[in-house]
């Protein structure tokens, strides 16, 4: 993961047990475990939020400063090099090796690494103290052959910068490689020879200037110094071919080339001493197995020698744009989001779902069992308790319909309301056994014709319709102890809120002409609204809708209905 601050770190956590806790509320627990869990949540985040203090602590201690020395501030954007491999000493000059040596320039800023295997742990404490780093670390590994006398020593020291780099890298660190050598010269001047990626030819850079090798060699007027040059390009032609065969192949192997591997840049210098050359060194080899020449100059004792630091090659080092640590931290609290969100909306999903198989069920088992009339036959006790059971599932879908559906069923998911109206038309088509609709003498209901009485969608008589109602209130003779059922039903076109609206309101208009004009009390009659739920012929054709659209006027004995009252009493009939 990219490096980000300490504070950013520990935001993150804290939105992470916001969404943790917001999540307890929208999945449906007992409270007990919910308790459970919120406890959980919140000893999760101090222990994260401790463990990230003690981290930072922990790694800000191992690293020491050496004396009279300090890091950049956070808002440095030159090079940050971790210089490792040989000449550190004539770099750093002596510095106890527990402790961070770093040499500031106006280039960039150089951080002494006194051994390979301490590169990872290094770089994980810049990282602490200073994650805006990440993206302009680099590594400088020295190989001076006049420090080396033997090659596989040489050769493994390399292979283990290759394997500390490659644990660096697995953090999202770039830590391009820098290959550098120092080469005693007689005659050396203060230039790089530097090769970048796959480049044939060096370039030669000195004070801010980047010229051609044949420019460099041809450049000087003067014959001596334009030897010395030829001399120097003679040299350097060899070390180039000593690293080549020497060091290359061990950083990344010729049968699995690694682009990654190899250094973003190889640069060669000459200085006019080192002072930890040894007899016999692996220069002194190659020369003499190349050109039998020997160069046998050495440090005197106690002789003190600095070397330049390669601030002319630090423009080559690749930089990738630095991005906002917040930036990183949003992208990584949006994940976050992402995940508790959709957490949430299967969650909500699912709830649903055991909604919706619930009250189907019920409302199945409820239409599966028949209807009888004699109570004490388990089939009506089963049906009674069937129907107990829609209420509640009623009055529970309607209380979110009134007061808004809880989180666990909400997020735009929620599907009970289509089953709270199928719940309120089988409630409201529920008959007892002992009013089941029966004609005294006539098994067939008085049935209208809903076109014939109002116009479409409307409940409002029409003016012609007085013919037909006279005829209907002539078969239907109030007497004491019937129930006069009017019953509006219509098609299955429309919804099915709206068609039990219209069926009510219709039969509350022929109920409102039946009363006022055969004087009959309200007390004989019962006004009723089905809908689409009893249709009488299909509502796959315009004949079977045509049908289905009527009004219905049946006789029903109930003890104590119709009576007539004292004139001057006004009751209104009952709606079932």
């Amino acid at each position: 993961m990219r490096p980000i601050t300490l504070a950013q770190m520990r935001g993150l956590w804290l939105w992470a047990g916001a969404l943790s806790l917001t999540l307890l509320i929208v999945v449906p627990l007992a409270w007990g475990l919910r308790a459970t869990a919120v406890l959980a949540v919140v000893c999760v985040m101090v222990v994260a939020w401790n463990r990230l203090g003690r981290r930072a602590t922990s790694m800000s201690a191992s690293l020491i400063l050496a004396e009279n020395t300090s890091l950049p501030p956070a808002a440095y954007r030159q090079p940050v090099v971790l210089v490792c491999g040989d000449g550190l000493v004539e770099l750093f000059g002596e510095t106890p090796v527990e402790q961070l040596a770093l040499r500031t320039t106006h280039q960039g800023c150089y951080v002494r690494v006194p051994e390979l295997e301490q590169l990872p742990t290094l770089t994980a404490g810049l990282m602490t103290l200073r994650p805006e780093w990440s993206r302009q670390l680099s590594v400088m590994f020295i190989v001076n052959p006049a420090e080396q006398d033997d090659s596989a020593v040489l050769a493994a020291r390399v292979r283990a910068l290759r394997y500390q780099l490659g644990i660096v890298r697995k953090g999202d660190i770039a830590l391009p490689l820098l290959l550098a050598t120092y080469l005693q010269a007689p005659t050396a001047e203060a230039v790089w020879f530097s090769w970048e990626d796959a480049e044939d030819s060096p370039r030669v850079r000195e004070a801010g200037a980047c010229t051609s090798l044949a420019d460099w060699q041809s450049h000087p007027s003067d014959s001596a110094t334009r030897a010395a040059r030829m001399h120097a390009s003679v040299k350097l032609n060899s070390v180039v071919a000593w690293l080549d065969h020497t060091v290359l192949p061990h950083l990344s192997p010729r049968d699995a080339r690694d682009p990654d591997g190899l250094p973003k840049v190889c640069a060669v210098t000459f200085v006019p001493l080192l002072a930890q050359s040894v007899t016999g060194n692996l220069w002194q080899q190659w020369l003499r197995n190349k050109v039998a020449l020997l160069d046998a100059r050495q440090a005197e004792p106690g002789q003190c020698i600095s070397m330049p630091f390669p601030d002319p090659l630090l423009a080559l080092l690749p930089m990738q744009a630095q991005r906002a640590l917040l930036q990183r931290a949003s992208v990584i609290a949006w994940w976050l989001f992402a995940v508790a969100g959709i957490t949430a909306l299967a969650s909500s999903a699912w709830q649903n779902t055991l909604l919706v198989r619930q009250v189907s069920d019920d409302l199945r088992r409820y239409n599966a069992l028949p209807v009888t009339g004699q109570p004490e036959r388990p089939e009506y006790i089963l049906r009674e308790q069937a129907l107990t059971v829609l209420r509640e599932d009623a009055l529970r879908l309607d209380s979110y319909y009134r007061h808004g559906a809880p989180l666990s069923l909400g997020l735009g998911l929620y599907r009970g309301e289509r089953l709270r109206i199928r719940l309120q038309s089988t409630i409201a088509g529920h008959r007892h056994p002992l009013l089941a609709p029966r004609l005294a003498g006539n098994s067939t209901p008085v049935r209208l014709d809903s076109l014939s009485l109002f116009n479409t969608g409307s409940a409002q008589l029409k003016a012609g319709s007085t013919k037909i109602l006279v005829n209907a209130l002539v078969d239907i003779k109030a007497q004491p102890g019937w129930l006069i059922v009017i019953s509006g039903h219509t098609d299955a076109t429309g919804s099915t809120e709206q068609n039990l609206q219209l069926s009510r309101a219709r039969a509350a208009a022929v109920h409102d002409w039946m009363q006022h004009m055969g004087g009959i009390p309200g007390s004989c009659f019962a006004v009723q609204g089905f809908g689409a739920s009893q249709p009488i012929a299909s509502n796959d054709t315009e004949a079977g809708r045509s049908a289905n659209r009527r009004v219905d006027i049946r006789l029903v004995p109930e003890p104590g209905a119709c009576v007539f009252p004292a004139a001057g009493s006004d009751l209104q009939p009952p709606v079932a």
